[in-house]
């Protein structure tokens, strides 16, 4: 027998299917919701029910917007280049910068073999097609610097290097400010390899 009443119970389970949300948090959240008011409330149904409903994924870049093309996609952007990420959440680290000028491409995953994705399974079709339109004169690969991000510059490199394009990777190493006292073993590697001349 649960603890709680069956509405509560239905909430926290649901909170709990988000990334990141244990068993604690997804309580917290449930009784947040049950103090707030009738109002409140409503506004954060809207809210998920206007995600829902208006927002797509670009018909060129497959990054989440509510208009078709994503501004990103527009003519204020250079054609040139193109930055592959591998979640729309991930244009907004780089944006972040304000060096980029260039337009984007969402994966919407990355290769991960023992998960069962494969290249099948990522947006490469439509990046393909863009670069049969001759525009684009450089691909920058900015997946995660982790296994499967790795694993999925690399596939990208072979596949798109023939097309005739200029394939780069993101730089990796240490970050700003850091200690190499405290690089790990696969951090210091990277700074090593991406090293630049002065």
């Amino acid at each position: 027998m649960s603890d709680y009443a069956e509405p509560i119970e239905r909430l926290i389970d649901e909170f709990r299917r988000f990334p990141g949300i244990g068993i604690k948090s997804a309580q917290r959240m449930a009784y947040i919701v049950l103090r707030r008011g009738h109002e409140e409330n409503e506004r954060l149904c809207r809210a998920i029910s206007d995600v829902k409903e208006k927002i797509r994924a670009c018909s060129r870049c497959n990054n989440f917007s509510d208009s078709d093309p994503c501004r990103y996609c527009g003519p204020s952007r250079s054609p040139e280049t193109i930055c592959v990420v591998e979640e729309p959440n991930d244009i907004l680290a780089v944006e972040k910068t304000r060096e980029y000028h260039g337009r984007y491409h969402v994966l919407h995953g990355a290769l991960s073999p023992i998960n069962g994705v494969g290249p099948s399974d990522l947006m490469i079709g439509n990046l393909l097609e863009r670069l049969r339109e001759g525009e684009v004169k450089e691909i920058i690969l900015a997946t995660n610097p982790n296994v499967e991000g790795e694993a999925t510059a690399i596939y990208l490199s072979k596949l798109l290097k023939p097309i005739g394009v200029k394939v780069s990777r993101i730089a990796l190493g240490l970050p700003v400010g850091g200690d190499l006292e405290y690089a790990d073993e696969m951090t210091m590697t990277k700074a090593l390899e991406y090293r630049h001349e002065m």
